[in-house]
């Protein structure tokens, strides 16, 4: 791979621009869309690693990206601080208060997921929140007959495609484009017609996950969980693991936690029940396994749905889901900028 080769005409290029449109146009040819790190990705064929070769590509092309976003916003402070000090300073006027700013909680707990997941060799992914009804539906083994294609669960577009109901709809996209074996989280926004109340939302998060490879049963899944809950909470949770129907998965479960706003003695928040679902789970189903190309004789895994917004919602104790979308500057002010 050409990373310590981009490596070195990055600094190069950054070492001659000369303001900060020069530095601009550096970004842009290494970190746009359609720029060189990007172009890595695009160049590789994935179906062709190994596992190992995998991770090592993720590792290094994560460490390279993140080398050159701040090697730039570097030499976009330099300039920054160059053009301010040369300015014309009127020492008598009035100062301005600045504020730091914040980031969403949601953001906050996305972010400390993806390097908890990172850690474990996982790739984050992303998907479309317009997507088709073959990967929404189809391709997850959810019959045209199912009840979450009625109008009154999903908002369904003029173009025959929808906004996705669960970010599980990147799982067969997935497959497609890596192969497996296969380790892969997809954080996003969803969307379903649904009432809203102190724990439902229409627009909300999710985090999915999915693993594939050979042998993979469900003690992984549990091990997987288990690290996962400990890590995110600092603390001992409560869980519970009971089984649930979904079509994608076979045997499929719920994990669920025990409340943490009211310590499992019953709120608006868990509907008085103590517990709240916070993550489906289970073996992929073989149909899925077949819609991705992959022999489900050869190969198994696991997948689980995250919810983004219930996890922050027991992480900071907020009872009420509302608030997340509310745009109230005060709700945001209360979380910290830095993570």
């Amino acid at each position: 791979m050409d990373f310590d080769k981009i490596k070195k005409e990055l600094e190069q290029a950054l070492s001659v621009a000369a303001d900060l449109k020069q530095v601009e146009e550096v970004r842009i040819r290494f970190l746009g869309k359609k720029g060189s790190i990007a172009d890595l990705r695009k160049n590789v064929d994935f179906k062709s690693l190994s596992a190992d070769e995998k991770k090592d590509f993720g590792r290094n092309f994560n460490n390279l990206k993140d080398y050159a976003e701040e090697q730039v916003k570097q030499a976009s402070a330099k300039f920054k601080n160059h053009n301010k000090e040369s300015a014309d300073i009127d020492m008598t006027l009035p100062g301005t208060q600045r504020s730091l700013g914040s980031l969403h909680p949601i953001t906050i707990v996305q972010i400390e997921l993806e390097e908890i997941f990172k850690s474990m060799g996982f790739s984050v992914l992303t998907g479309y929140e317009a997507e088709t009804e073959y990967y929404n539906f189809d391709s997850l083994n959810i019959p045209a007959d199912h009840p979450a294609r009625e109008m009154q669960d999903t908002y369904w577009l003029t173009n025959n495609m929808l906004m996705r109901t669960h970010t599980s709809a990147s799982q067969v996209r997935a497959i497609e484009e890596y192969g497996v074996p296969l380790r892969a989280i997809f954080p996003g926004r969803c969307f379903r017609y649904e009432n809203v109340d102190a724990s439902h939302e229409n627009t909300f998060y999710q985090l999915e996950g999915l693993m594939i490879d050979k042998d993979i049963s469900i003690a992984h899944l549990i091990a997987v969980m288990k690290a996962l809950l400990s890590r995110v909470f600092h603390k001992e949770v409560k869980v519970r693991l009971r089984p649930g129907f979904f079509p994608f998965v076979e045997p499929g479960f719920e994990l669920d936690i025990q409340c943490l706003l009211c310590a499992g003695k019953g709120c608006s928040t868990c509907k008085k029940t103590g517990w709240i679902e916070l993550l489906p789970c289970g073996l992929v189903h073989p149909r899925v396994l077949e819609c991705g190309k992959v022999d489900p004789l050869a190969y198994s895994g696991f997948a689980f749905g995250l919810g983004l917004t219930r996890l922050a919602m027991m992480k900071y104790n907020i009872p009420e889901i509302r608030l997340f979308n509310s745009g109230d500057i005060r709700f945001n002010a209360q979380f910290p900028v830095i993570v």
